[in-house]
């Protein structure tokens, strides 16, 4: 039997910010992952380290000043290689994206109904009359009475915020659904809502989702694929049994440190040193080196490749050259 081919194929992406005319900030680089129909991939790191940017670069939603490079195949189609107006046609219509605050991405001064209406008809899928009672069914989707949908964001609690943009990323009946960070700022009980949401349609209605969360939590319950990125660069890509039960990377292993264990509830959480590296001074060799436990002297100077450890698991470090039977370099 044939593996399907991936939905979305990222390929050696790279995204540059200018500062001035001589210094560059490096946001991301060299990123490849593949997305398959159905699938649900979680990208996992600290803050600054790449996640959110790279949702954004494959959705070319970024500043003037952004420079990418590289390749993102979505149904074959480079989206890198398209102009303005044909991504316009691939955004909403095709890639949805759930931003990371709700309140901060719903227009204010307009009812809820008549934002998610908008992206209907801005895409001209359906007359206006028919167009309405989708959204009546898109609230109705995401457990929102539909005559709530006359009121505005700030009549909405948190909870209702964030499934009103579910409701408005659907619209146009996408095929790849991108979740920044969907449970920021909600409490524990409504962030399980949200999760269990994003669930139920994933299956209702045959979904492939990338989801950029820092909470470990959330990458079990939900993700099938995890891509582990730190300063930009991916360190580690695997199954969410790969990554959990046989993490490969040192950066990895801390964040799983980091997580509390329910079956060791008494171990002591892990702390990794140092923060992040900035963006326009970036380290010559491995980008985790500085935070390193396992550091050594070649990882000052000499970037490591993405070996493979495993059956579609890779991680990128110079203590594991040697070390798989089946190591390659991607």
């Amino acid at each position: 039997m044939t593996e399907p081919e991936p939905l979305l194929s990222v390929r050696h992406l790279t995204t540059l910010f200018e500062v001035n005319r001589k210094t560059y900030a490096c946001a991301l680089e060299d990123v490849s992952f593949d997305v398959y129909p159905y699938q649900t991939v979680g990208l996992v790191g600290e803050s600054g380290c790449g996640k959110s940017t790279t949702l954004l670069s494959i959705l070319r939603l970024l500043p003037p000043n952004a420079r990418l490079s590289g390749q993102v195949f979505f149904k074959g189609v480079d989206l890198l290689s398209l102009s303005e107006q044909q991504m316009r046609a691939y955004r909403w219509k095709e890639l949805a994206l759930i931003f990371q605050s709700a309140m901060n991405a719903l227009n204010p001064v307009l009812r809820v109904d008549e934002q998610i209406l908008e992206a209907i008809l801005l895409h001209r899928l359906m007359p206006r009359e028919q167009a309405r009672q989708r959204v009546h069914e898109l609230l109705d989707l995401v457990g929102i009475a539909p005559q709530r949908g006359r009121q505005y964001p700030f009549q909405f609690s948190g909870g209702m915020r964030q499934r009103a943009m579910i409701a408005m990323a659907l619209a146009c009946s996408p095929s790849l659904l991108f979740a920044d960070e969907p449970t920021t700022a909600l409490d524990v009980m409504i962030q399980a809502q949200v999760l269990e949401l994003l669930k139920d349609i994933q299956k209702k209605l045959g979904l492939a989702i990338v989801l950029v969360t820092h909470d470990l939590g959330v990458v079990a319950e939900l993700c099938d694929q995890v891509v582990v990125l730190y300063g930009g660069k991916v360190v580690e890509s695997g199954s969410v049994d790969q990554i959990y039960n046989s993490p490969q990377h040192p950066y990895t292993q801390k964040l799983l440190e980091s997580f509390p264990d329910l079956h060791h509830p008494s171990s002591t959480l892990a702390s990794i040193p140092g923060t992040p590296p900035r963006l326009t001074e970036l380290p010559p060799g491995c980008r985790f080196e500085p935070r390193c436990f396992a550091r050594f002297d070649r990882c000052r100077h000499e970037a490591p490749p993405l070996r493979q450890v495993a059956e579609k698991h890779y991680a990128a470090c110079h203590l594991l050259e040697g070390k798989s039977p089946n190591a390659g370099s991607i």
